[in-house]
């Protein structure tokens, strides 16, 4: 079987698969009103479509899968689905996506299934602005969970969503965090949805004078590994861990592209703000559908363009993050 390659020579070795689009946060950029969930809609995919689907993609070269939502640890069967997913032949790397409100209970858990890495969402480190972004005064069973990961032995990056006017100005805060904290900080530019129009134009601001301000301090960039995701990470001798950028606007962003997208009810997304999406759920319910479920994705593939139009204020289909997980 071929290889996941796009027209643009581009390989995508890297499947960030939801599990949930339910959460229990209510972030101002994403779910400001919480869940909007339509009840006529299909429940999310079940383990055995799951693991037929990895499968599949594990066929077709991918070696790395992370687990999203919504909130993915509201499902009880997170830790199944983690375990089936490390299991399958091919998959060297399952990493989780999570706001971490449970995760000093379940990194032990997690760890044990196979889960290497956790990616947080943490905004700020000051509780009144998470309160504020968040909708929750759960700062500290955040922070609770990061020292829960770094124990559990996952690598930890913590994804602050840099808003104009709110967290902008904590950067001296997060270097603090850095200094003694062996995790990666990721500041990620507000990026435009089909739901925040008013949000962005009041809170969008690019990170480039962040970067020049790390670059001043004797901050360097770090080299990109071939499963990395699109984040550009620094590094300082004297800081245990790193600071990085996630800038969706910069030119030749897409160039690196190397990840595919499943909703949780199992429709492949080529694109976080592309048009459209295809179910290939129905090629889920039976492992002898995987010639054909792999054919269908490569088919796919095939019309993924060269780069999204955010510039241009097109976002797509995507209505906002927790449907696909971002």
């Amino acid at each position: 079987m071929a290889r996941l390659i796009d027209s643009y020579q581009r390989k995508f070795r890297y499947l960030r698969l939801s599990i949930t689009d339910s959460c229990n946060f209510r972030c101002s950029y994403c779910l400001p009103n919480g869940n909007c969930i339509d009840p006529a809609l299909e429940g999310p995919l079940n383990l055995d479509e799951i693991i037929n689907l990895t499968t599949a993609f594990a066929g077709l070269g991918v070696e790395k899968v992370r687990i999203t939502g919504g909130e993915p640890t509201l499902r009880r069967d997170v830790v199944d689905i983690i375990s089936a997913i490390s299991a399958v032949e091919g998959i060297d790397q399952v990493a989780i996506s999570t706001n971490a409100y449970r995760l000093a209970q379940l990194a032990p858990r997690l760890a044990a299934a196979g889960c290497k890495a956790a990616n947080i969402s943490l905004d700020s480190l000051d509780a009144g602005k998470f309160a504020r972004v968040t909708g929750q005064t759960t700062n500290q069973a955040v922070l609770d969970g990061i020292d829960a990961a770094l124990e559990a032995g996952l690598k930890v990056k913590i994804n602050a969503v840099l808003m104009k006017g709110i967290n902008d100005g904590e950067l001296s805060n997060f270097l603090d965090y850095v200094k003694t904290s062996p995790v990666t900080i990721r500041f990620i530019e507000l990026m435009r949805t089909g739901d925040n129009k008013e949000y962005f134009e009041k809170h969008h601001v690019r990170a480039d004078v962040l970067a020049l301000d790390l670059v001043e301090q004797g901050w360097e960039v770090m080299q990109r590994g071939t499963l990395s995701g699109p984040a550009e990470e620094y590094f300082h001798p004297d800081y245990h861990g790193h600071l990085g950028f996630i800038r969706p606007y910069a030119k030749n962003f897409c160039d690196g592209c190397n990840r595919l997208r499943i909703s949780c009810r199992g429709e492949l997304k080529l694109c976080l703000f592309g048009d459209g999406q295809e179910s290939v759920r129905h090629l889920l319910q039976n492992p002898t559908q995987m010639e054909e479920l792999q054919l269908t994705i490569l088919q796919r593939l095939s019309t993924k363009k060269e780069s999204h139009s955010l510039q241009d204020d097109n976002f797509g289909t995507t209505r906002q993050l927790a449907s696909i997980g971002g």
